[in-house]
């Protein structure tokens, strides 16, 4: 069908030589970043004021919070649908539907989002910060993982990449050297799936602190996609070639939109906030375009800001069990930063500048080597 539809609109082209330009996956990008950010833009007032209107009294506030956090009692949640509907209409209108790698990470980002507005959903008609528990989660996730890892592995063993490629891992600074691992990548390719789902996710808890970083971390990966899955860039700079996987700069670019769409929305004060409908699924898109682009480790310096966070929860966690003690005032750290007197929009902004720092230093691994 996709193939039909190729054909037809190369006839039009063939009329109007203006289209042609939509080959280039360069103006393909940008369209699809346009696109994006216009309909999460135009979704805008009357999304909110219908999600409102539903939700009655918004997403939960954690009790234990700082008391900042008090006045945003009534903010509604579920934003992230605002998102996943650009990128959605974007990827749609100038993606690729015949790759492979399009399917499989707009599939998870999809899975993910339903599981995340699920989430949203218990919370906001039970009243509770809880939601599901984190074991109906992270068995959700796991499934949802584990598929897309071995269709990427299926798909890349009858691609023409390098022999093993699809079960081993890339190292950073070092071009030659590949870990093959077999059939246990799934589960590695499982793990950055949703490590890095549940990353974002814990990081989302600021107006606009987490699909910022999220966007930086899509546009390193946008670029990173874009030279991958091209023989000449990837042959000059010594990493691994993943053809087709270029077509992932499109979905990063659509990402990238869709979240400044957001952002006009999320800004302090927020008007909404993303909600697990869009942290779970802006993770789990990021951790599967890391394993398309065999450039799993790099995810986790790219997206740094995110290990932080979700670390800093494991190490209170780990500690409080231990000793009875709490290393941090508040898990996640940007709430132990609240703690210490800093204001909201100081925390934000000095994570935004970790976070671009930790991008920069992840796109300078391509050359690094």
């Amino acid at each position: 069908m996709f193939y039909l539809l190729y054909l037809y609109y190369a006839d039009i082209a063939q009329e109007y030589p203006l289209l042609h330009l939509i080959q280039y996956q360069t103006v393909r990008v940008a369209l699809a970043m346009a696109t994006a950010m216009i309909v999460a833009v135009a979704m805008g007032s009357r999304f909110i004021n219908w999600i409102r209107a539903k939700q009655g009294r918004g997403q939960p506030i954690r009790e234990d919070g700082p008391v900042s956090h008090l006045s945003k009692v009534g903010t509604p949640t579920m934003g992230g649908l605002m998102i996943l509907a650009g990128i959605g209409v974007a990827v749609l209108l100038w993606g690729d539907l015949t790759n492979p790698y399009i399917w499989i990470v707009s599939g998870v980002t999809a899975a993910f989002g339903v599981l995340g507005f699920i989430d949203d959903y218990a919370k906001v008609t039970k009243q509770t910060s809880a939601g599901l528990t984190s074991k109906q989660k992270l068995a959700a996730q796991a499934v949802m993982a584990v598929i897309a890892g071995v269709l990427t592995v299926v798909w890349m063993t009858y691609s023409p990449t390098s022999p093993g490629l699809e079960t081993s891992i890339a190292f950073p600074f070092l071009k030659a050297i590949l870990l093959n691992i077999g059939w246990f990548y799934v589960a590695f390719a499982a793990f950055t799936i949703i490590g890095f789902s549940n990353a974002v996710n814990l990081t989302d808890g600021l107006d606009g602190l987490a699909i910022v970083p999220v966007m930086m971390a899509a546009g390193a990966f946008g670029i990173i996609s874009y030279l991958v899955g091209n023989f000449l860039f990837a042959d000059y700079l010594q990493v691994h070639h993943v053809p087709g996987a270029g077509e992932l700069a499109i979905f990063c670019a659509a990402m990238i939109g869709g979240g400044m769409g957001f952002l006009w929305y999320n800004a302090p004060p927020a008007k909404i906030f993303m909600g697990d409908t869009g942290s779970l699924a802006l993770g789990g898109a990021l951790g599967s375009i890391a394993v398309a682009t065999k450039h799993e480790l790099v995810l986790g310096i790219v997206g740094g800001l995110f290990v932080v966070e979700a670390a800093s929860v494991m190490i209170q966690v780990g500690y409080f069990k231990l000793t009875g003690k709490r290393i941090f005032l508040m898990a996640p750290i940007h709430h132990h930063f609240e703690k210490m007197g800093w204001p909201e929009s100081t925390v934000v902004i000095r994570f935004w500048i970790v976070a671009a720092m930790l991008a920069l230093a992840g796109l300078a691994t391509l050359k690094l080597r």
